[in-house]
């Protein structure tokens, strides 16, 4: 499956456009997922590098639930049992997870 489309390349902003939205409010532009662990990347915001590789900013859910930077390539080196791959959810609809906007959710006062 190809992880990358020109549709999530499209709709995906710049690096830092979201930046100042609660982590609830953003957009999820894509979803990755290992097939194989308790492993999924959500990207908010992503850029093209002149590597011709791709730059992502987004949440990674696993043990722990993290915001980074990753990047495409990072994605395609894991193999699971199998030959598994890393895998783009085609159904997602694009809503941030409840149990993530709650982690980065602006402490109250």
């Amino acid at each position: 499956m190809k992880l990358m489309t020109k549709a999530i390349e499209k709709a995906m902003p710049a690096i830092y456009a979201t930046d100042g939205v609660p982590v609830a409010d953003k957009e999820v532009v894509a979803k990755f997922f290992t097939p194989w662990a308790n492993l999924t990347w959500y990207v908010f915001e992503g850029d093209k590098r002149d590597d011709g590789d791709y730059e992502f900013f987004g949440v990674v859910e696993g043990l722990e639930i993290e915001m980074g930077y990753f990047t495409l390539n990072e994605l395609m080196k894991p193999v699971g049992p199998g030959g598994l791959r890393v895998e783009r959810d085609r159904h997602f609809e694009g809503a941030v997870p409840e149990k993530i906007a709650a982690k980065f959710a602006p402490a109250e006062r």
